[in-house]
């Protein structure tokens, strides 16, 4: 239960943070920064498999599942105030970022460590990556984050800009739904129960989605709330 208290509090503050940057300076790069955080933790914590206690149910899935769900509400964000090309850049951004972080994080565990320095199996148990979970993440990233951009983008023009909830679930289900089955697929393929895994991952993030809704109509009240700021799209509920 603590977990998911600050779990919520943490979603509220830091994209609320982004909104609220974004509405004072007219620009993304507060919610890209928070963006390309979240996806490189979500790297490293997925290497851990985790026990989540969702009260009626008890799932698994990787740590980094309610970390990595959340940036779907990022790139929603942006894609609402700034579009979707903007959000294919952050996409592109926070992937070379990824490429750039299992480099030199691979670069500092082949470095010897020094002869007073015991901590090198630790290390190595903690950061070092498997290139296995590395593959299916990066490629689960590239094709459900795209994908979620383009069917959030199709959802505003469908509708005229309105149902903002439709747009937000609509789009977020289906990408976490393919993250999924590609991202375990491909790392935990022949070494580990896969539908343990995709079960516990597809319940948790289908969850996030839905969690998602309002704290997505309270950042766009954010991005567009204030007297005299830019004027957001008629919005029916």
């Amino acid at each position: 239960m603590l977990e998911l208290i600050l779990w919520v509090l943490g979603i509220t503050s830091f994209t609320l943070f982004g909104a609220w940057y974004a509405r004072r300076f007219d620009k993304p790069d507060a919610l890209i920064g928070l963006y390309v955080l979240f996806v490189a933790i979500s790297q490293i914590t997925a290497a851990k498999i985790a026990e989540y206690d969702l009260g009626l149910i008890t799932v698994t899935a990787p740590a980094a599942v309610l970390v990595y769900s959340v940036t779907y509400l990022f790139t929603d964000i942006v894609n609402e105030r700034f579009g979707r090309g903007e959000v294919h850049r952050m996409i592109l951004i926070a992937f070379v970022t990824q490429v750039a972080m299992v480099f030199f994080l691979w670069l500092a565990t082949r470095l010897s460590p020094a002869s007073f320095w015991d901590d090198q199996e630790s290390w190595e148990a903690i950061v070092s990556l498997v290139p296995r979970i590395t593959l299916g993440s990066w490629v689960a990233f590239l094709i459900s984050e795209n994908l979620d951009a383009w069917i959030y983008d199709r959802f505003r023009s469908l509708t005229g800009g309105r149902h903002l909830w439709a747009r937000n679930v609509f789009s977020s289900i289906p990408s976490l739904t393919v993250d999924t089955f590609i991202f375990v697929t491909i790392a935990f393929a022949w070494t580990m129960p896969l539908w343990s895994l995709i079960e516990g991952q597809l319940f948790t993030k289908w969850l996030v989605g839905l969690v998602n809704i309002p704290f997505m109509y309270l950042n766009r009240w954010l991005l567009f709330g204030r007297p005299g700021g830019p004027a957001a799209p008629r919005e029916q509920l």
